[in-house]
């Protein structure tokens, strides 16, 4: 590399330069973290030991560089040694500047769809608050009166009829804790970024759910010490990751494993509205072995009121959508029987003025 090298390190995704022998000759960050292997591992060795790409392209990428033109591969499993594959976009296309070499660069499509999905979501999220508006406080206030009501009834009936007015109460109860999900969506309130440990806040929610709700279920908890801190506010984040934890426990069956699992990735990026590129190295996965989403409903789970449960209220994960989106990070899920995993990317306490 010549003076580029502060553009090469800053692109997005991972990029191999290859020299006119296939060799591996230059690296950035993206590529490393992506592969898991260092530039010392990659450099001066060939490309095609070091990706795995399971489609045979090495006839297709010597006449895009004999004829000096790009090559686009598009859903491919692209991995190495050290990690499992993924379905990834591929670009070739010659160097300008130097005959025979070539760069590659890798866009994983997972990120690609994490981008779409987030940005759906969040406007998704947002319409419900007209409704919350409308709503919560014009049901919440005649609820009020008729769980009275109930209970004065109650108190002048016999044991066995009392029955009946406690199922008005709980349900009028039922209605409220729905009501009062709803309103959340509007609730305009900027959230209290501070730097946070992730790895405190998900104890707490993990003990919270050991006791609880996923008393039943077996956790698992796969931290990366090093991770350094986000920025976020503590009490939405811990109800982001309790309402995911209640998710997986719900689809677990007695004995089922969640496993908690927090790394760095350097190649996530987000665009600002303002155009501005938000870093989201940060990454947390709350992963269950339970049968998995319904397959109509698996790209629609952040939006409002899809449940895939007969008396889900399909708020909670909307729900964590928007705390999420307010926080400045995003949320995906990746789901096929037997294995979910949502994962939430955020970004580091250092980015709180907004810069790279």
């Amino acid at each position: 590399m010549t003076g580029d090298t502060a553009l090469w390190a800053s692109l997005p995704v991972p990029a191999l330069l290859l020299d006119a022998d296939d060799t591996i000759i230059e690296s950035n960050a993206a590529a490393e973290a992506f592969l898991n292997l260092s530039s010392k591992a990659l450099i001066g060795h060939p490309v095609w030991d070091k990706v795995m790409i399971d489609a045979p392209l090495e006839d297709a990428f010597t006449r895009a560089r004999d004829n000096r033109a790009p090559l686009f591969v598009n859903d491919v499993d692209v991995g190495s040694g050290e990690r499992a594959p993924m379905q990834c976009n591929i670009q070739f296309a010659p160097h300008q500047g130097v005959a025979g070499v070539m760069i590659m660069m890798i866009s994983p499509r997972e990120i690609a769809s994490r981008m779409t999905q987030s940005h759906n979501t969040g406007k998704a999220a947002k319409s419900a608050i007209g409704m919350a508006e409308m709503l919560a406080h014009e049901i919440k206030n005649p609820l009020a009166g008729i769980t009275g009501a109930a209970q004065l009834l109650s108190m002048n009936l016999p044991a066995q009829d009392q029955e009946m007015t406690d199922l008005i109460v709980d349900e009028c109860r039922r209605i409220v804790k729905l009501l009062e999900q709803v309103e959340q969506f509007g609730n305009l309130q900027a959230p209290d970024l501070q730097p946070i440990n992730l790895h405190d806040v998900l104890d707490q929610a993990r003990r919270s759910a050991a006791v609880g709700f996923g008393a039943h279920m077996a956790f698992v908890e796969e931290y990366d010490p090093s991770l350094p801190h986000t920025l976020a506010d503590a009490d939405q984040l811990l109800q982001v990751f309790l309402n995911l934890l209640k998710n997986a426990s719900e689809a677990g069956a007695q004995g089922g494993l969640i496993r908690l699992r927090t790394f760095y990735d350097p190649s996530l990026r987000l665009r600002r509205a303002d155009g501005a590129n938000a870093r989201l190295p940060l990454q947390v996965e709350i992963i269950d072995d339970g049968p998995g989403l319904p397959p109509d409903i698996a790209h629609d789970v952040f939006e409002p009121f899809i449940s895939g449960r007969e008396n889900g209220t399909g708020l909670g994960l909307a729900l964590v959508s928007k705390l999420i989106g307010d926080a400045g990070g995003w949320i995906s899920v990746d789901s096929v029987p037997g294995r979910t995993v949502f994962r939430v990317s955020l970004p580091l306490a250092a980015h709180k003025k907004g810069t790279n």
